[in-house]
C-alpha cells in the first residue's frame, strides 16, 4: 500500500505557496488511454462536450475558461503505472501535456503538470 502523501514533494507546496490551485490524479489504476484522458477531465472539471480523445484534451488542457483565473497544477501520481502499462499511451498523453503546459497562448487560467512516478 502507499503511504506517501501528495504534500510531500516540495513542488506542490512550493505551487500551493503561489496560489496555484492542485487537480490530483491516482494514477495507481490507470493502465489505458481512456481512462488516463477520464481522470484528467473529471480533475480539471472538463465540460460536458469533452470528445475523449488526444485533439479534445488538447483543446481542453489549453481552454480552461471554466476554471477560476490563475495557476492550474495537475499532478498525476503514480504516473509510471500507465508508462508500464502502455509505454504508448503514456507518451502520447505527455506529449499533449507537456505541449498543452507550453502554449503561450495569453490566457487567464494555465496549466501546469507534475508527473510523480512514485
Amino acid at each position: 500500500m502507499h503511504r506517501g502523501t501528495f504534500e510531500e514533494d516540495p513542488r506542490i507546496t512550493e505551487a500551493a505557496h503561489v496560489g496555484a490551485r492542485t487537480h490530483r490524479i491516482d494514477g495507481s489504476q490507470i493502465t489505458t488511454s481512456a481512462e488516463a484522458m477520464a481522470a484528467i477531465a473529471v480533475a480539471l472539471w472538463f465540460p460536458d462536450y469533452f470528445g475523449h480523445n488526444l485533439d479534445a484534451l488538447y483543446d481542453c488542457l489549453t481552454d480552461l475558461t471554466w476554471l477560476p483565473e490563475g495557476e492550474h497544477l495537475l499532478i498525476w501520481s503514480r504516473s509510471a503505472v500507465l508508462r508500464d502499462a502502455d509505454p504508448a499511451a503514456y507518451e502520447a498523453i505527455r506529449n499533449v501535456l507537456a505541449d498543452a503546459v507550453a502554449d503561450d497562448t495569453p490566457k487567464a487560467a494555465f496549466l501546469s503538470v507534475l508527473l510523480l512516478s512514485d
